[in-house]
């Protein structure tokens, strides 16, 4: 697999936040974990992204979209811990 394949390219989808349409902009990788997370949980990516866009506090919904999807993937013992704790 070439190195852009392993990390995926950018990109940019539209989303309806709260009767708006917004575009955010992932890597493919975050976009297919995003998917799996709102299968698991019977619910609509668009769903889920608001869910995530509600909760989230100053940073951009695109990062506040990649915490959310990697915070999922982490085990419950590591989730809030800080780095090098």
């Amino acid at each position: 697999m070439s190195k852009a394949g392993a990390t995926g390219s950018v990109v940019k989808r539209s989303v309806m936040i709260a009767g708006h349409r917004t575009s955010v902009s992932l890597e493919e990788p975050f976009w297919q974990a995003l998917r799996d997370i709102a299968d698991g949980r019977g619910m609509p990516v668009a769903t889920l992204i608001a869910e995530i866009d509600t909760a989230r506090s100053d940073s951009n919904l695109s990062s506040a979209i990649r915490v959310f999807v990697l915070e999922q993937f982490r085990p419950s013992s590591k989730r809030g811990d800080s780095p090098g704790s």
